[in-house]
């Protein structure tokens, strides 16, 4: 007699079946982990920016301290004139002719303005210092950060002729 034996396959792979791909947990972890990067991300950028805005406010402030040190010393025998108030005396059109303190008073005035211009809430002052040789300025130049809240100054000494 023969025997004719058949199997059927479906019955064979009833053991534990190997699953391919991912799961829907490993995709949700997967997006986790990668939104908390982007944040990271979101956030290196914002502080680079308002380290960026506070290097132009650096760079402004010196600039106007370089700025006036170079006024001074074009004007040396203006002296304690510098440390004064200054007037718009219209001394940089050539056509008036000014005394040395009122081409200070000019030149403070103008940078006066070109500091409100430049920083925010921005402030400077001059201090002549004539007991000592040679006499120097102590020139501070401060102005606020903004969205920060942070007094900013910077104070560079100058010497006179």
């Amino acid at each position: 007699m023969n025997r004719v034996v058949t199997t059927n396959l479906r019955s064979r792979n009833l053991g534990p079946r190997r699953v391919s791909g991912f799961t829907l947990i490993e995709v949700l972890i997967a997006l986790v982990i990668l939104s908390v990067g982007m944040l990271g991300i979101a956030g290196l950028y914002v502080h680079s920016m308002q380290a960026g805005r506070t290097s132009i406010m650096r760079h402004n402030a010196v600039t106007l301290v370089g700025d006036i040190a170079d006024r001074i010393r074009a004007n040396p025998r203006a002296g304690p004139a510098y440390a004064l108030a200054g007037a718009n005396n219209n001394c940089v059109d050539g056509g008036i002719n000014c005394t040395l303190g009122q081409m200070a008073a000019n030149d403070i005035f103008l940078w006066d303005q070109q500091a409100a211009n430049t920083l925010p809430n921005g402030t400077v002052t001059i201090v002549f210092n004539n007991g000592v040789a040679p006499p120097t300025y102590q020139i501070t130049v401060a102005w606020t950060e903004p969205g920060v809240n942070l007094n900013y100054s910077i104070t560079i000494p100058v010497f006179g002729i």
